[in-house]
């Protein structure tokens, strides 16, 4: 729990996170040592706190330009014991912030930039992340690893951007939270529909950064639409852990309290919005209306599709499209969608992407032409890697068969 907050405050003053995050082991260690025979302090996380600031500073003054560093983190740096319990603990949320931004730096890989992330910040064991990605153990540790080579070697900087640097920076930083979340709530591959962790981790994530950076409203954004999609968790999965569209869900076992959260957090983008709602906001929008519908049949498509079509020119995608497809579909009936589905066949993106053929599967059952359906779905089930989607979708298949 303390792990995060931990390499975060000693990464501040030693300047790379894979030496920060040993520091932080060699103080959970002496803690092991010092505990049992003296006793549990009143507050351990300040304990453990104070014993990997002062085994950072021991590491500084042990390096040959010690001088130099010292001057770089500044004279009035403690080199002394820490004491038991520091008077203030709990000021090193900005140093969180920085350990956010540097895990997300855009000099890593999407890959890499997950992996350490949920290390640093989700506090999973390698063999959790790649349990969790379906990806073997050495592959996981050897993406750490490069990763913490790289912001040494390219000598990131322990900072929270500023400027026109931010933006982009945190357009990153929501990126992995959003692909963590989403491999959590649909998962690319495996036996598994859901992944509830990754879902629980994501969320956490989000609601961390939500009260560091209070005045982002993208940051809003992204923790309004995962409180929004998390809600749903429950009815998603049936009693084999089969897959149940959003159409046949059970509401009542929709979670009311992250469905208020979620509005809380839209309420809050919206407030410190000073021009049109990002990406995210909009998805959290879109999100609202399903949430906030009594029933499949009383959601407010138009308003839905409408909003994709702002979706579409914040942030193109031939996804967005593809989503809005469904949207218009219910709002003004399946052929009006075909003809926006037909126009991304031809999409390089969406060559292999399973649910493009499974839309458009679905709108020519609803046209009545279950033979190019029943093609479409069989298409959509070869493609797909994960098991229970490919049972779904070969069970629509015989569907348009019988």
């Amino acid at each position: 729990m303390e792990s995060p907050r931990i390499i975060a405050g000693v990464a501040r003053i030693v300047r790379d996170v894979g030496i920060a995050e040993e520091l932080a082991q060699d103080a959970l260690v002496a803690a092991l040592e010092q505990w049992p025979r003296d006793g549990v302090p009143d507050n351990p996380g300040a304990w453990l706190m104070a014993a990997a600031r002062h085994r950072a500073v021991d590491l500084i003054r042990r390096r040959e330009n010690y001088a130099r560093k010292l001057q770089e983190i500044g004279r009035d740096l403690s080199v002394t014991a820490p004491p038991n319990e520091p008077a203030d603990p709990e000021d090193i949320d900005d140093d969180l912030l920085r350990l956010v931004f540097t895990a997300c730096h855009p000099v890593l890989s999407a890959e890499a930039r997950i992996a350490l992330t949920l290390r640093l910040l989700g506090g999973l064991t390698t063999a959790e992340i790649a349990r969790a990605f379906l990806v073997p153990e050495p592959t996981v540790a050897q993406r750490i690893v490069r990763a913490k080579r790289t912001l040494a070697a390219r000598n990131v900087a322990f900072e929270v951007p500023y400027g026109p640097d931010r933006e982009a920076r945190l357009g990153s930083v929501l990126d992995v939270i959003y692909l963590i979340f989403n491999e959590g709530y649909a998962a690319t591959a495996g036996d598994d529909w859901l992944r509830p962790s990754l879902c629980e981790d994501a969320l956490r994530l989000a609601r961390v950064l939500a009260g560091l950076m209070p005045k982002e409203p993208e940051v809003h954004g992204l923790a309004s639409l995962l409180e929004f999609q998390a809600s749903r968790a429950a009815s998603r999965t049936g009693p084999h852990g089969e897959p149940v569209l959003l159409r046949d869900q059970n509401r009542r076992r929709w979670n009311r309290m992250l469905i208020a959260r979620g509005i809380t957090a839209l309420d809050r983008a919206t407030t410190t919005a000073t021009g049109a709602p990002g990406p995210y906001a909009l998805q959290a929008a879109i999100a609202a209306c399903h949430a906030l519908a009594y029933s499949y049949e009383e959601t407010d498509w138009q308003k839905i599709a409408t909003l994709y079509g702002l979706l579409a020119a914040r942030a193109p995608s031939p996804v967005v499209q593809l989503n809005r497809a469904v949207a218009v579909s219910m709002a003004e009936g399946p052929g009006p969608a075909l003809a926006i589905v037909d126009t991304l066949t031809a999409e390089p993106a969406l060559r292999d992407y399973h649910l493009l053929p499974s839309v458009r599967g679905d709108l020519l059952a609803r046209l009545g032409r279950t033979t190019e359906a029943r093609a479409e779905f069989e298409r959509a089930a070869g493609l797909t890697r994960n098991e229970r989607e490919r049972e779904l979708l070969a069970a629509r298949a015989r569907e348009c068969g019988s």
